[in-house]
Order: C-alpha cells, then sequence, then structure tokens
C-alpha cells in the first residue's frame, strides 16, 4: 500500500517545481511558506507544498507577492475558503484587464512600427 508523504526536504520541492533552494528560502523570508526546522534540516509539509504550488501559479500570470501572500494568508480564516476565492477571483480579473490593455497597446505599437517600416523601406528604395 502507498504511503501518503507528509514531509518534503528542500531538494524534493526544488526538483519537482523547478525552483532553487535560494527561491525557497525567499519565499520562507517573505512568510509565504513556513517550513518546520530540525537542526539546520527545513522540512516542508503538505502546506508548504500547496502553498508554493498557488506562489508559482501567482507569479506566472503576473500577480505581485504582496496579493499572493494576502490570497493565501485568506486560506485561514475559516469561511470553507471563500473569501479567497472571491478575492482569487477579483485579483485574477484585474490582471487579465491589465493584460487586455496591454495587448491593445502592443498591438498599436506592432503597427505603427510595421508602418514606420514600410515608409523606411520606400525611402530606402528611392
Amino acid at each position: 500500500m502507498l504511503q501518503h508523504k507528509t514531509h518534503y526536504s528542500i531538494g524534493e520541492l526544488c526538483d519537482e517545481f523547478d525552483v532553487t533552494a535560494r527561491a525557497l528560502r525567499f519565499y520562507e523570508d517573505e512568510e509565504l511558506i513556513a517550513p518546520e526546522r530540525r537542526g539546520t534540516q527545513r522540512l516542508y509539509t503538505d502546506r508548504d507544498r500547496a502553498r508554493l504550488a498557488w506562489i508559482l501559479r501567482g507569479k506566472r500570470v503576473g500577480l505581485s507577492l504582496a496579493d499572493i501572500k494576502e490570497l493565501l494568508d485568506l486560506y485561514d480564516i475559516g469561511d470553507d475558503r471563500r473569501t479567497q476565492r472571491l478575492k482569487t477571483i477579483e485579483r485574477c480579473q484585474a490582471q487579465v484587464d491589465s493584460l487586455k490593455r496591454q495587448r491593445v497597446d502592443i498591438d498599436a505599437t506592432i503597427k505603427e512600427l510595421e508602418g514606420f517600416i514600410e515608409l523606411v523601406k520606400a525611402q530606402t528604395a528611392e
């Protein structure tokens, strides 16, 4: 029978999530994860592992560490994660809106550059 693992070494989490030990220590310093200590050894729990997955997902979609920390801290307020989910939706929607605005700006810049390239090509051909 397969036994569920409840503690992970720093190396195991680094391998699983493709992060460096320095990154894990940084997240610990930022109080995003809190491994148990046995001497100098850090033992990460299932909770730390789940929080690390949230941190990395949040970073991938452009959330700040402050936003990620706030969302993670809402996990423990005792409302079956309802507030956390609502805040997550709010933050993610704000990020989507921001990215859409950036896309409009990028598309306009590309169009302007393409026009400029055509102008310069035409002048070069003369």
